[in-house]
């Protein structure tokens, strides 16, 4: 291996998304209008980066430890390109107004994501952490108000803009107190900086973690979800409510958890608080919804409440809990995206009633949709049903017997929503009798999803002794 390659080796699946994403550009100025051939070349290379990823040793390091590929970096990316493919394959079918004329940049935008992302689940600099946030960030505003035609999009596009943009800044100045206590921009001073107990530390990383509460969507930092679900694209928003989540959680792991040893204790009271906090108004607000799109917003706020109490345990078992969730929530949340797609194309609504009936038009689009929803709500034996055991286990472990309680009291209320959508697919009487039509592409994504949530649910063992292990390497 020559020096150049031995060099660009750990970077070399950010270079394949950089290739893409510049393929997609110069297809763009070329005047390619082709959406699908766009997508259809973005799948393909994906899928050949995500196959390829197998064969990348974890230990690799660039740019003098600033950039690590280390076993949660690779399963983090493996996640990004993951739920990046199935998103693009499912865009395929959305062959209407912008997707056709704009492909490319919707293309490029999404991939110049993707590779803030990658670049973010390596970072060890705070510099370089700050920068591949926004290069993830920006391009998602964008995606958001894609439709720019409709008021809807371009409003909350705006909402979605300046809520970032304040939370950037927020991270920012919390980063500015860690430099001035640590003297040094590398991740690596954090746990010793934490351990001296400096209530400057302290303030720095609490107004990082409220800056990343806004990233992530916790209650109180939650209000530009529903508006940005609302209006965004089927396809984008089932990716932007799996991958820029994972991303964060990524960086609340690589800045309070690794490495920090006691000092993971201070943060505990607080993560608990925002947990249960979550949990109980993402629920609660995902009640009145009629909206289909809303109400997976207000869960998908809900879901990040279940994923922080397995944070909150501050264990190797709660660090692997969170990792599986991820993994069920991708499964679960991304295909009941997509059968949304399906239905909202063709009733041209995301009203609850476009769902009357389903069962008996298209039944097993109607299947896979309760598939999804019960694998949301943690019915056993799907994938979400193990993520908010495996959850709650963590919690019991560190004694948190009350936000269990809260949790599991919560999944009950949960449940009734998700019940709401199942009734009207089978019991109500249909629309109109004609079945729905489902693109090749969508259905092969709605495939994908239910084998994900169905493998997974029946055989989680594997998945959750590997996540074990690449937890225990941040403890």
């Amino acid at each position: 291996m020559t020096a150049a390659s031995a060099w660009l080796a750990p970077l070399w699946l950010e270079i394949g998304v950089l290739a893409l994403a510049l393929l997609a550009l110069i297809l763009g100025i070329a005047g390619v209008r082709a959406g699908r051939a766009v997508a259809g070349i973005t799948v393909a290379g994906l899928a050949a980066l995500l196959v390829g990823s197998c064969w990348i040793e974890p230990g690799q390091t660039a740019f003098g430890g600033a950039f690590v590929v280390d076993a949660l970096a690779l399963f983090i990316k493996r996640l990004f390109l993951a739920s990046s493919a199935v998103s693009v394959l499912a865009s395929m079918a959305f062959d209407r107004g912008p997707f056709v004329r704009r492909a490319p940049e919707y293309h490029f935008a999404l991939l110049a994501s993707l590779l803030g992302m990658l670049v973010l689940a390596s970072s060890r600099e705070l510099i370089l952490l700050f920068v591949s946030f926004e290069l993830m960030s920006i391009p998602l505003y964008f995606l958001t108000g894609f439709r720019k035609r409709e008021d809807v999009a371009a409003e909350a596009a705006l909402k979605f803009f300046v809520v970032g943009t304040v939370s950037s800044a927020i991270v920012l100045y919390g980063f500015s107190f860690v430099y001035g206590v640590t003297g040094t921009t590398a991740v690596d001073a954090i746990p010793r900086a934490l351990e001296d107990g400096s209530p400057l530390m302290r303030l720095g990383m609490a107004l990082v973690l409220a800056g990343l509460g806004f990233k992530i969507a916790t209650v109180p930092f939650h209000m530009w979800v529903p508006d940005a679900y609302e209006a965004g694209a089927p396809p984008f928003v089932a990716w932007l409510s799996v991958a820029p989540k994972a991303a964060g959680f990524v960086v609340i792991l690589r800045l309070y958890v690794e490495g920090v040893g006691s000092a993971v204790l201070v943060w505990l009271p607080v993560v608990a608080a925002l947990a249960g906090v979550t949990i109980v108004a993402g629920n609660l607000m995902a009640i009145p919804q009629q909206n289909i799109k809303r109400l997976l917003a207000y869960s998908g706020i809900a879901h990040i409440g279940y994923m922080l109490i397995g944070l909150a345990a501050m264990s190797s078992a709660g660090v692997a809990t969170v990792l599986f969730y991820l993994v069920a929530y991708l499964f679960g949340n991304m295909g009941a995206f997509f059968v949304v797609q399906a239905v909202g194309t063709a009733e041209q609504s995301d009203h609850l009633d476009a769902y009357r009936g389903l069962a008996q038009r298209s039944p097993v689009l109607a299947l896979a949709m309760l598939l999804f929803l019960l694998s949301l709500g943690g019915i056993p034996f799907v994938a979400g049903f193990w993520a908010k055991l495996y959850v709650f286990w963590a919690a019991v472990d560190r004694g948190m017997y009350g936000l269990v309680f809260l949790g599991a009291l919560l999944t009950v209320v949960a449940l009734y929503y998700y019940l709401v959508v199942a009734s009207r697919m089978y019991i109500d009487e249909p629309v109109r009798p004609e079945p729905i039509a489902v693109p090749r592409a969508l259905g092969v994504a709605i495939a994908i999803c239910s084998f994900g949530v169905v493998a997974v649910g029946i055989y989680p063992g594997p998945w959750i002794a590997e996540l074990a292990h690449i937890a225990q390497t941040l403890f």
